[in-house]
């Protein structure tokens, strides 16, 4: 189900993520990674079924952007303009993550490090999907196939907490949080975009669960 491209990125975050999670406690890497494989497995999974459910097809990335400065690389591009721009893409997602945990002495992990380009299959055309019936995806659609991956996360949280395993329910919780932040390329800002309502749905119970995480767990 995965591309071989979307391998490479979903392993070298997993092994980012989990190193930083491990600092504090290096026996905990082996499992760090398998929760957060199993995190982000689950993510894109909901994702690219959803993306089927629409005629479209998603391509898991890690964050990345073209453009440099704090508010053009943090910026959805809007103000985007070719002299601000690296010749390269600067990989956001897996720099990001340490520079956090860096400011935070390694107690707190950033989760937000992977995103996904939509491409409408050639059958979409052909099909109506509410008032739409034209081959682009719009904006909405997106962030359907957006809040799919967050809505995993969030259920697999829940599930970790009530089975008692708590490490699951954390790593679920956190990557369901980061990724609602509405900056850039990130979930939250397609799901923001896309349906202001169910953004403000998703963010009160991503942050919900991670006062859980925080009092409860």
């Amino acid at each position: 189900m995965l591309t071989k491209k979307e391998m490479i990125s979903v392993v070298v975050i997993t092994l980012i993520l989990g190193f930083l999670l491990s600092l504090r406690n290096f026996g905990f890497f082996p499992v760090a990674l398998l929760l957060v494989f199993l995190a982000i497995s689950a993510n894109i999974v909901a994702k690219k079924i959803t993306a089927h459910y629409y005629e479209s097809e998603i391509e898991a990335k890690i964050w990345e952007t073209y453009r440099y400065g704090l508010f053009a690389a943090l910026s959805r591009g809007f103000f985007a303009h070719p002299s601000k721009e690296f010749r390269r893409p600067i990989q956001l997602g897996a720099i990001v993550p340490l520079i956090f945990s860096a400011l935070t002495f390694g107690y707190f992990t950033w989760f937000g490090s992977l995103t996904f380009d939509v491409k409408p299959k050639i059958s979409r055309a052909a099909k109506r999907h509410g008032m739409y019936s034209f081959s682009e995806m719009t904006e909405m659609h997106i962030g359907y196939i957006a809040a799919a991956g967050i809505f995993a996360n969030i259920i697999l949280a829940a599930a970790g907490y009530l089975a008692g395993y708590s490490a699951f329910a954390e790593i679920n919780a956190y990557y369901a949080f980061f990724n609602m932040i509405p900056i850039s390329e990130l979930d939250g800002n397609k799901i923001f975009f896309g349906n202001i309502v169910l953004w403000s749905f998703l963010a009160a119970l991503a942050a919900i669960g991670l006062i859980g995480i925080f009092f409860v767990v």
